[in-house]
């Protein structure tokens, strides 16, 4: 019976977990050879949906974007892999390269030793892998920490211009152990996004975030809508047709994202 082998699966890490895997990797470098986000996803293959909503999170997790939306030309525009995005795919297969030969040594010496249980090691790891249902999710450092009594607000830097608030218990901020500086993980639902295309609006929500319509997919009742940061990094809403009908909402108007700092999901990586 073939002994059963570890096999390179690899992900690259950033202080508050997963950044990079195989698929978005092969995304990328598709995206590096077509310059169009559509051939690409066929290539990989993934669901147009799909291929955008990850490099929505790799941008928006990215401390710079990896891949760009080009305007104009003969086809209208298209994807460019970024020069930082290049640099992230040969980091990505020179290390899978020394990943897999590692793998193969540690295999070879378990099945000296007389073997172990790999197939129930994978099965394992397969079940404490955690996934989350949030389409907006962001990465940054704590940068304020201001006890409300029952509560703690709690500021996350997500690049030189832009800051989010969350508010959560004092008992998830304890359990949490935040501080200043941690890197955490900031998660917001779609259905939570609300959108502004009034400048002069004043609005309670603490946390609004301007940017341009970069995509809207239209569906009976609700359409999503992405849109792009001046940072590159993206937020994508849930909303009726109608409402995106009356505040004109189509790709390249400016729009303001807002929500409420509890709409805001905190997460860390041990």
């Amino acid at each position: 019976m073939t002994a059963t082998r570890f096999l390179a699966r690899m992900s690259l890490e950033t202080e508050i977990g997963a950044a990079l895997s195989d698929t978005r990797i092969r995304l990328l470098e598709e995206i590096g050879h077509k310059g169009s986000i559509n051939q690409a996803a066929k290539a990989v293959p993934l669901s147009y949906k799909a291929a955008w909503d990850a490099i929505d999170t790799m941008n928006n997790l990215a401390p710079e974007p990896l891949v760009v939306r080009v305007t104009g030309g003969r086809q209208g525009g298209g994807t460019r892999l970024t020069e930082y995005g290049q640099k992230m795919v040969a980091m990505y297969r020179a290390l899978e390269i020394e990943y897999q030969a590692a793998l193969d040594r540690l295999t070879e010496r378990l099945n000296e030793a007389g073997g172990c249980d790999i197939r129930g090691f994978q099965k394992l790891m397969h079940r404490m892998s955690l996934k989350t249902s949030a389409r907006n999710q962001f990465s940054g450092a704590i940068t304020g920490l201001r006890d409300g009594g029952v509560d703690y607000e709690v500021r996350v830097r997500l690049d030189a211009d832009t800051e989010i608030a969350a508010v959560i218990t004092k008992a998830s901020a304890e359990n949490l152990g935040l501080t200043i500086g941690k890197e955490v993980f900031a998660l917001v639902k779609s259905s939570s996004v609300m959108l502004s295309v009034d400048q002069t609006m004043r609005l309670t929500a603490r946390n609004q975030l301007w940017g341009k319509v970069a995509e809207v997919h239209a569906g009976p009742v609700n359409n999503e809508v992405t849109l792009v940061l001046p940072s590159g990094r993206s937020v994508t809403c849930v909303v009726t047709g109608e409402s995106c009908k009356a505040l004109g909402i189509e790709v390249g108007v400016p729009v303001c994202a807002f929500f409420k700092s509890s709409s805001v999901i905190l997460a860390i990586y041990d």
